[in-house]
């Protein structure tokens, strides 16, 4: 009784997205909590917004599988699959062409022309979640001790404390 027409409306995915950050990105995500009609529906999406040579860097989406429209521009796209063989599939996409990223495996994808790229994505479920692994891995709160880190990247502490820091 209490459902109204705003609950299944979302405006703003036409808009382009600012991409002045780091990674050249920015996702503009439509799940429940932007889009209350989403709950319990299993479904979302995302606009992906890059600057050139810009990137989604690689993250996972717990509980959703990706399908990846590219609207504009040519993209980069891959994953990672699952232990022991962690094997990279990796595809060129242009304008009109999809990819699927199964459920749980880090992937990502990257602007590889000079020009700006937008991409659409379709998640199944209304709350996909996102770990960026970077983000997760290095910055942590608190973070994870260095030298954990360091025996699993096999590298000094120090690269550990260097990479900790920009995060």
């Amino acid at each position: 009784m209490q459902v109204q027409a705003e609950d299944f409306f979302f405006s703003g995915l036409h808009l382009r997205g600012n991409t002045s950050n780091p990674v050249g990105s920015r996702v503009t995500p439509v799940f429940a909590t932007q889009l209350p009609g989403l709950n319990t529906l299993g479904i979302s999406m995302v606009r992906i917004d890059y600057a050139p040579w810009g990137q989604n860097p690689p993250h996972t989406h717990p509980r959703a599988t990706e399908i990846l429209t590219v609207i504009e521009g040519t993209l980069q796209v891959g994953f990672v699959t699952s232990n022991p063989d962690n094997r990279f599939i990796t595809k060129v996409l242009q304008k009109g062409d999809v990819f699927v990223f199964p459920v749980g495996l880090v992937h990502f994808q990257r602007n590889i022309g000079n020009g700006y790229a937008v991409a659409v994505a379709a998640l199944s479920s209304q709350n996909p979640g996102a770990i960026t692994i970077a983000n997760a891995v290095f910055g942590a709160n608190p973070p994870i001790p260095g030298d954990i880190l360091a025996k699993e990247f096999q590298v000094d502490k120090t690269v550990v404390d260097m990479l900790q820091a920009k995060f």
